[in-house]
């Protein structure tokens, strides 16, 4: 297969990136690096890169970020932050990408625990992460018979257990493995408007 993934240098895309690329063709893409750059917020960024890139068979999408902080202090614009990128950038890359993607294919997005187990200052990434998942329950019933769509909602990775782990007091870290198993299950697998959960 033809796999595009968005995001393959972060800390989940490159073990991607290494998983994959055992038996798959792959296109990674970064906003710096890779070998395409795109800006997942810039719909017409996105376009040239599926211009680029042409027929696919999946696409991963590891990327977005949001607002973390204080919700006594947020203000709309900080909302704005998560919608912008995490959820309408991953929202654009399959409404772009429906064009393009091969039948059968799929799409697997990137959510995250914080969605059903909040935390302090998590307000801005909490609410993106439930927009994610209803989006995906609802796309997968109107996307092409043969063209699937999956979200994967890990838990605190163990590889950012070191950098992030005083933000998510009592949450267990979970292996690499675990979470990279959940995308090999939603590009490799049968299911479609699927909440994969890592915990």
């Amino acid at each position: 297969m033809k796999i595009i993934i968005v995001g393959a240098s972060g800390t989940i895309g490159r073990k991607l990136t290494e998983e994959f690329s055992k038996r798959h063709e792959i296109v990674k893409i970064g906003s710096k690096s890779g070998d395409i750059q795109a800006d997942i917020t810039s719909r017409p960024s996105l376009m040239e890169m599926f211009g680029r890139i042409g027929k696919f068979d999946a696409l991963i999408s590891a990327t977005g970020s949001a607002y973390f902080g204080p919700f006594a202090t947020m203000k709309e614009e900080d909302f704005y932050t998560g919608i912008r990128s995490k959820m309408m950038g991953q929202i654009n890359l399959v409404m772009t990408g429906r064009d393009t993607v091969r039948n059968p294919g799929s799409f697997t997005l990137t959510s995250g625990i914080l969605w059903k187990d909040p935390i302090q200052n998590g307000a801005g990434l909490s609410f993106v992460n439930g927009a994610l998942n209803s989006f995906v329950y609802s796309a997968a019933i109107e996307l092409p018979p043969g063209v699937r769509i999956n979200v994967v909602s890990p838990g605190l990775v163990e590889d950012s257990a070191t950098s992030l782990g005083a933000a998510f007091p009592g949450h267990v870290p979970v292996p690499m493995n675990k979470v990279i198993a959940a995308y090999v299950k939603s590009v490799e697998g049968p299911g479609t408007g699927q909440l994969l959960e890592v915990i």
